[in-house]
């Protein structure tokens, strides 16, 4: 079977879509499955090429046993929605032509960004191939519900182009139970969407010591460290979390931000006006580092402003927090906290509600007792999300 999967991240890109494809693809490698990805040149989230490479037209690799197609895009940080938008168009038309001429029997495009569907949804109209579009998230609605653009004319075309690609699809996979009824109000067949759900790679993330050479070079030694790792956007509304930190008065208490995205300097000024000195702000990490930086957490903190839109996922966050049986903190409605608490495998708060993240923070760290009982539900919730067993899970879609 010969795969072409479109996505605008892959590695050494370390966000969630990166390497969930990669993760997925290298399995399906395994079973003996010719995968071929077309992606841009490495540049998330700040726009700046990664060393060694440089933004060309055409370039080809190997990784894993998986073919990497890398194709020249307009290169934009993520921030300004003219430019991003500019970034992602440019995907999705120079991924078209490439896709219209590369030889394959099923085409997955993964979402957002939205124009990467749309060019795997015509290129697989004119070849007449298998598309299965895999839904990250649900894109336009997810634009409306971080407050970048209301409800007008371009986003119900949006709305128009996104039931058309649902339509095309042969098949479709949600990684979220939340988002099958929003498909199929759209008047869109049950029997071909499928839930494969965000998972983790237990063989890099599992439990471990603190890092003592990190402990020491942030000055975290006998700190309760607090840490956020992942994007800083709009959705996270983490400036709700910088401003809860000026009233928590224990001093055992370090907050950690690792990453970058559209909002990492304001909130980097937001922290010096308020005078802050137990947050420490930390650029990206490797792919190979991750785990390492995690280590250092006693409690992981996931949030997302309060949306409708999000009242439907689960942040693939929670799966490596789980993996490596660090604490959560959990600021998200809906599916993501029903899903944790099943599980038991974290503490949730409401998310941008002041007095009830500071208390279940303070409950969390003082409570030894939660800690080990949290442990103890994210520990089964990991074994039940092995990303390998998942990638397999897809895999039989392809062949039913």
């Amino acid at each position: 079977m010969k795969i072409l999967f479109l996505t605008d991240n892959f590695p050494p890109e370390v966000n969630a879509p990166a390497t969930r494809t990669f993760e997925h693809c290298r399995e399906w490698v395994k079973v003996g499955a010719e995968v071929t990805v077309i992606t841009c040149f490495p540049n998330f989230p700040g726009g700046k090429i990664y060393p060694s490479y440089r933004n060309k037209l055409f370039q080809k690799e190997v990784i894993e046993g998986i073919k990497v197609i890398r194709v020249w895009t307009y290169i934009s940080a993520n921030k300004g929605i003219i430019r991003r938008s500019l970034d992602y168009l440019s995907f999705g038309i120079v991924s078209f032509f490439v896709s219209l001429f590369s030889s394959f029997d099923i085409i997955i495009a993964t979402s957002p960004q939205f124009f990467t569907a749309v060019s795997a949804g015509t290129v697989s109209l004119l070849r007449n191939k298998k598309f299965i579009f895999e839904v990250r998230d649900l894109w336009p609605e997810s634009i409306v519900g971080v407050d970048v653009m209301k409800e007008n004319f371009f986003i119900r075309f949006l709305s128009w182009i996104e039931k058309l690609l649902y339509r095309r699809a042969w098949k479709i996979v949600v990684v979220s139970e939340g988002f099958i009824p929003t498909i199929i109000k759209m008047k869109i067949s049950r029997d071909k969407i499928y839930c494969i759900s965000n998972g983790i790679n237990t063989k890099n993330f599992y439990p471990r010591e603190k890092d003592k050479t990190l402990l020491l070079k942030f000055n975290l030694d006998g700190k309760f460290v607090v840490g956020y790792m992942g994007t800083h956007g709009m959705a996270h509304k983490l400036d709700f979390i910088i401003d809860c930190i000026r009233e928590i008065r224990d001093e055992s208490i370090h907050f950690l931000f690792i990453g970058e995205g559209a909002k990492k300097e304001t909130l980097k000024k937001q922290a010096v006006e308020l005078k802050l000195n137990n947050i420490t702000f930390i650029n990206n990490v490797s792919r190979d580092e991750v785990s390492s930086y995690l280590s250092l957490l006693d409690a992981g903190l996931i949030h997302l402003r309060i949306s409708e839109a999000f009242e439907k996922v689960i942040p693939s966050k929670i799966f490596e927090l789980a993996a490596m049986q660090i604490p959560m903190l959990l600021g998200v409605r809906g599916e993501a906290s029903r899903f944790l608490m099943k599980y038991n495998a974290g503490v949730c708060f409401e998310p941008e509600n002041k007095n009830d993240f500071i208390a279940k923070l303070l409950e969390l760290k003082n409570n030894s007792r939660l800690r080990e009982e949290v442990k103890a539900g994210e520990a089964m919730l990991a074994k039940d999300f092995d990303r390998a067993t998942l990638a397999r899970k897809m895999f039989e879609l392809f062949s039913t």
